[in-house]
This record gives structure tokens, C-alpha cells and sequence, in this order.
């Protein structure tokens, strides 16, 4: 039995970081035990939707377990996720337990015994976007997001969703935001809309 891994269901499948990745000695294939949806808005991306764990809707996705080596401590793989996903590697901080967390507060939380992994490690965040999330939300968030700076960098909520359906992550809204997303773009593909309105930026 390997001892520590990091589940991963978003971008840190295809982008773990330089203080997780030298650790990753192998990857395992599975579902999420928990829903999950796309029920955040990131400011790095600027406002575009992504994953979260979720309760009351969503659905248990493809995901993979990102096994660390043997002789890592615990305390630090999760330190280093934290780390990671406020955004703050290499900055030292080490991860302390929130008593009582708010919605934009990362908490680190663990399963055991797991798919032949004696302590998976996950992030948990609040939902972030007002009301009831829907497709056609979701969709404009992401479009808006690719007209802003988050498009240059490649950090935008089209390609967001292209690289979690390219990871086999369908959600209970995925089919409808990209089918919303080709509408409102007047596209074939994902690739399609990102070409096109990565132009429309580039022309504004």
C-alpha cells in the first residue's frame, strides 16, 4: 500500500506545481467519493468558473491520485497543497487547520485508506458564485473570463473546461455550459470558440 497521494480533479491534474511534482512517483486512475461541480469563481482567472467539492448537486467525476514518495511527511504534502492551491508556492508557510473556515479559506481534508492509498489528501473551498448556479451562468463567466488578461495567459474558463473534458471530469452541468459557451460564440468546438475569441481580445 502506497502512504500519501493527493487526489486531483481539476487543473492540478495537468499542472501539480514544482513542489508536488518531483514527489509524484505514481498515478492512479479513479472516481471521486464526493460530488463536484463548477461552483467557484477563481480570481487568478479572472472570475472564470471552477471545480469545487460540492453537496447538493454536481456528480462524483474521473479524477487521479497523485501518489507522493513513500518518505514524505504528511504534515508537509499537505502544506504543499495548500501551498499550491492559494496560489503560494515556495512561500514556507506551513498548513494549520482552520477551527472555523470561511468560504475562501482552502481547507486540507484526507480519506483513508483509499484505492490502495493509506491517506489520500484533498482541498476543500466554499462556493463562491451568488444563487443558483446554472450552465447559462457559467457560461458567461467563462466567455468574459477569455477577454480578459486570464485569456493571455491561457488561464481562462474555456480552456478550463476543455482540459477537465479532456481529462474525462463530466460534471452534472458540463455538457450544457459547453453547448452554451458554442452557442453564444457561434462555434463548432471548444478549440473553435477559444481561436475566436482569443482574436476578439487581441482586436479590443
Amino acid at each position: 500500500m502506497y502512504k500519501i497521494g493527493i487526489l486531483a480533479y481539476g487543473s492540478l491534474i495537468n499542472n501539480p506545481g514544482k513542489e508536488i511534482e518531483p514527489l509524484i512517483i505514481d498515478r492512479i486512475s479513479c472516481r471521486t467519493p464526493f460530488k463536484v461541480e463548477y461552483a467557484r469563481t477563481s480570481k487568478s482567472r479572472n472570475g472564470a468558473p471552477t471545480l469545487i467539492l460540492t453537496e447538493s448537486f454536481g456528480n462524483e467525476v474521473s479524477a487521479i491520485i497523485l501518489v507522493l514518495k513513500n518518505t514524505t511527511d504528511l504534515n508537509y504534502a499537505k502544506s504543499i497543497l495548500w501551498r499550491r492551491e492559494r496560489h503560494k508556492i515556495g512561500d514556507k508557510k506551513e498548513y494549520v487547520e482552520p477551527k472555523n473556515p470561511t468560504i475562501n479559506q482552502v481547507v486540507v481534508k484526507t480519506i483513508n485508506n483509499f484505492k490502495n492509498v493509506e491517506t489520500v489528501i484533498y482541498t476543500s473551498i466554499g462556493k463562491n458564485i451568488d444563487g443558483t448556479i446554472n450552465p447559462e451562468i457559467l457560461a458567461e463567466l467563462a466567455i468574459d473570463s477569455i477577454l480578459k488578461d486570464a485569456g493571455k495567459k491561457g488561464e481562462d474558463g474555456i480552456r478550463y473546461l476543455l482540459s477537465a473534458k479532456n481529462n474525462g471530469i463530466i460534471t452534472e452541468f458540463s455538457k450544457k455550459y459547453e453547448q452554451l459557451i458554442l452557442e453564444k460564440t457561434e462555434t463548432k468546438t471548444l478549440e473553435d470558440a477559444i481561436k475566436k475569441l482569443d482574436a476578439k481580445r487581441n482586436e479590443d
